[in-house]
């Protein structure tokens, strides 16, 4: 059976959901919502607010893709309507009480509701969550992540795709350290405790868009964003990974490079051998999107469990807030 979607925003990021949705196995892109219709997909029926596409279109699945303000009125509309099941993207509404809120209609109405977090599902950290598994790395110890996107830079950052990250009054952290809260929970389990250093080195942002934050885990595993949105690191394209990322363990180690390639060298070795090969991927960053949307469609047809369901995603956001508090605290939050 054809699963049919509609999407709700035709934003920057919108084109990115949209454009897998395409090229999706049974499923039909049907419609598309925005404040401004013109910005549309010519190619599926437009409309100007959700209300009105919902109870024209009847989709199975609604993909909303606008900013957190308007997430729980949607979330809650395309529950009353009925549909199958609803991804949403992050940030994941505008706090912490409205995420629960909405988690909790979803939750009420048996309509699986899920956070569009798409980073766990970039083939690297795919690739390392298996090894991971396999025990090939032995006792994982630490995990560091370099965030350089080299985007951060004087008075015009961010204008010519996000401008809107300039007036943020959080940024390193809830827009983009919130992918690695995610991606860290993924690979090592629950995060215990937060402790964070955050900057601010750009007069023109509100926001911070520097720091360290040190993330601690059961029996003593440690991970470290060191994020700074004014340096780069060496990639053709910054947006593929967004830096460079190292885990290790007592047997081993997984170096990731900015091009998605991903380097295995077992403890004692000199030289480390390719576990992953960089690819020109379609989409958005190793077609994370696409490997998310996939999942949810399969989740949806078969009856497995979904990743980042609503309720298990308030967690993530609790993680921020606490390391916002740590920053202005200088202390170790303990979850």
């Amino acid at each position: 059976m054809t699963l049919r979607v509609a999407v709700l925003g035709a934003g920057y990021f919108s084109r990115f959901h949209t454009e897998s949705w395409q090229r999706m196995d049974g499923v039909q892109l049907v419609a598309q919502a925005d404040l401004d219709p013109a910005n549309c997909l010519s190619s599926v029926e437009s409309f100007d607010a959700l209300e009105p596409m919902l109870d024209a279109t009847r989709p199975d699945i609604l993909d909303i893709a606008i900013p957190p303000s308007g997430h729980l009125e949607a979330i809650r509309l395309a529950c009353e309507t009925g549909v199958r099941a609803i991804i949403c993207q992050k940030p994941f509404c505008a706090g912490l009480e409205e995420a629960k809120t909405a988690s909790k209609i979803a939750e009420d109405a048996a309509i699986p509701l899920i956070v569009h977090e798409n980073f766990r599902f970039q083939p690297w950290y795919r690739r390392i969550a298996e090894i991971l598994q396999c025990g090939e790395l032995g006792d994982v110890q630490q995990v560091t992540f370099r965030l350089r996107t080299g985007d951060g830079q004087g008075p015009e950052a961010y204008l010519d795709r996000q401008p809107y990250f300039q007036t943020m009054p959080r940024l390193l952290i809830h827009e983009t350290a919130v992918h690695w809260v995610d991606t860290f929970r993924f690979l090592l389990g629950p995060i215990r405790d937060v402790y964070a250093d955050l900057r601010s080195l750009n007069p023109v942002v509100t926001g911070e868009d520097a720091g360290h934050v040190i993330f601690g885990f059961d029996g003593g595993v440690r991970a470290l964003f060191d994020g700074n949105r004014h340096l780069d690191h060496a990639a053709k394209n910054h947006r593929m990974t967004l830096g460079e990322a190292l885990v290790e363990g007592t047997r081993g180690t997984l170096k990731l490079m900015g091009d998605g390639t991903l380097w295995q060298r077992d403890f004692g070795a000199l030289k480390p051998r390719c576990v992953l090969q960089a690819q020109d991927w379609p989409g958005f960053a190793g077609d994370c999107v696409h490997a998310l949307q996939t999942h949810v469609v399969d989740a949806l047809r078969s009856g497995a469990a979904f990743e980042n369901l609503a309720a298990d995603y308030l967690r993530v956001i609790e993680v921020e807030e606490a390391i916002y508090r740590s920053a202005d605290t200088h202390m170790r939050i303990t979850l």
